[in-house]
């Protein structure tokens, strides 16, 4: 039996896409808010301020790992960086951790097994 075919593939396959989706809009809020930052946006514009309102909480865990490089009114921040990187990690986790709760049959995971030696 194709694991394709299994009860189990349209959940995966869901619970794979919920994950790229909210990876995706973690990347993209934290790249707006490094591009921003970087090029000295208006804090006071309202655009602005809801980026930086909605990344605040994602970046907080890591605002002292790095120093925030400053030159003349534009701002280098390592920590958003840093935090990009985390998520992916983390997204890596999370879907490496779904599939590994597929079904397989004992063929496939021998096949599979066999051609990482």
């Amino acid at each position: 039996m194709s694991t394709y075919n299994s009860k189990s593939t349209k959940p995966l396959y869901f619970g794979t896409q919920i994950v790229w989706f909210i990876f995706g809009a973690i990347e993209i809020l934290l790249a707006l808010r490094f591009v921003m930052k970087l090029l000295g946006a208006n804090p006071l514009a309202t655009f602005t301020d809801i980026v930086y309102s909605l990344t605040n909480v994602l970046v907080s865990p890591f605002v002292s790992v790095f120093r925030t490089s400053y030159q003349s009114g534009a701002i280098f921040e390592w920590t958003t960086l840093l935090a990009a990187f985390i998520y992916a990690l983390l997204a890596y986790g999370i879907l490496n951790l779904l599939l590994m709760s597929q079904n397989v049959s004992t063929v496939e995971a021998a096949d599979r097994l066999h051609s990482q030696e």
